[in-house]
C-alpha cells in the first residue's frame, strides 16, 4: 500500500473590510495575517501599509505609496529605512490591459492579469498560467444596498508569495488604482 500523500494546504482568504484603496484592512479570519492600509488626514498623499506583528502586538510599516491617486506614484518598502522608487520601476504596466508585472526577487517575476473581469496573480514563466492569488469583488444586496460579501483574495499558501506579501499588496493597489482610473469618466457641464 502506497504511503498517503499529504493534502495540499487550502488557500488563505484575505478579506478587505472596505472598498477603498486608501483606507481599509486586509486580514484572514483568525488575524494571523493582518494588514492596515491607511492614508492619514495629515499626510493625504502618503498611503501606508502596516502589518500587525502578533508577537510584539505592534503595527509595523512595511511599505508606503506616495501619490497613489496621481499619474506618477512612488513606492518605498521597509518603512523609513527604505528608499523611494518610481512605481513604474517597481511595476511594469501592461500597455494593452490593466495588469502589470513585478519582481519579488531577481528570479521570481509575477504578473497581474484579468480573467472574467477579476484580477489574478500568476507567475510570469508558468506555462499553465495557474492563479496563485485571485481577487473576488464585493457583492451587494440587490446590487445597491449594504455589502452582503466583502471583497477578498484567495491566496495559495506558497512560501515565496507569503514572504513577499507586502510587494503583492502594493502591486495590487497600484494595478487596481489604474483600473479604476481607466473607467470612462463623465463630466457634467451646464450649457
Amino acid at each position: 500500500m502506497p504511503a498517503p500523500t499529504a493534502k495540499p494546504k487550502p488557500a488563505q482568504k484575505l478579506e478587505f473590510t472596505m472598498n477603498s484603496l486608501r483606507n481599509t484592512t486586509l486580514s484572514t479570519d483568525d488575524d494571523a495575517l493582518f494588514f492596515e492600509i491607511v492614508t492619514r488626514y495629515w499626510h493625504p498623499n502618503v498611503t501606508k501599509i502596516n502589518k500587525f506583528d502578533t508577537e510584539t502586538r505592534e503595527l509595523l510599516t512595511v511599505a508606503e505609496i506616495e501619490g497613489l491617486q496621481t499619474k506618477e506614484p512612488r513606492v518605498r518598502f521597509g518603512g523609513d529605512k527604505g528608499t523611494w522608487m518610481s512605481a513604474s520601476d517597481f511595476l511594469k504596466y501592461d500597455t494593452e490591459h490593466t495588469g502589470g508585472t513585478f519582481k519579488t526577487t531577481e528570479d521570481a517575476e509575477y504578473r497581474w492579469k484579468t480573467h472574467k473581469g477579476r484580477f489574478q496573480l500568476v507567475k510570469s514563466d508558468d506555462p499553465e498560467k495557474k492563479a496563485l492569488a485571485e481577487f473576488h469583488p464585493h457583492k451587494r444586496h440587490f446590487f445597491v444596498f449594504r455589502m452582503s460579501q466583502h471583497a477578498y483574495f484567495q491566496v495559495q499558501p506558497i512560501p515565496e508569495i507569503m514572504q513577499a506579501i507586502d510587494k503583492f499588496i502594493v502591486s495590487y493597489l497600484l494595478v487596481e488604482r489604474r483600473r479604476r482610473d481607466s473607467r470612462i469618466k463623465v463630466k457634467l457641464e451646464r450649457p
